[in-house]
């Protein structure tokens, strides 16, 4: 799997990374119905080509290389990117219901803002 949002997309969902990636695999875009209800943006697996433009593009470093450079403390949130699928409900009721129970579990970490959350990550 290559790329991961994490925990800072939350509270955040900028889309600079969406509006950089040349194969438009970040969901869901802010033209797309499921914005409004999803918590965080996702990186579609089988799409990304692994390029890393997304990367330096979002403004809260919510996005790892791979599912080694992840935190432990967002390891769940793996899932979460590799089962929502745009467009499908079932999907993406899985995928937010992962990182509705990420927020319940890291109480200490969603009072950060989000800007500062990886950072904090770096010291758990």
């Amino acid at each position: 799997m290559p790329f991961i949002i994490t925990d800072p997309c939350i509270e955040t969902k900028d889309t600079a990374c969406v509006d950089v990636c040349p194969v438009d695999c970040i969901h869901p875009r802010k033209d797309e119905p499921e914005f409004a209800q999803a918590t965080i943006l996702y990186i579609h697996p089988e799409e990304c080509i692994d390029c890393g433009a997304c990367v330096p593009a979002c403004p809260v470093a919510a996005i790892y290389e791979s599912i080694d450079a992840t935190p432990s403390s967002q390891k769940d949130l793996i899932e979460a990117n590799a089962v929502y699928r745009n467009g499908d409900p079932e999907a993406m009721a899985k995928a937010e219901a992962i990182v509705q129970e990420h927020i319940a579990s890291h109480p200490e970490l969603m009072a950060i803002p989000a800007a500062e959350r990886q950072a904090a990550h770096a010291r758990l």
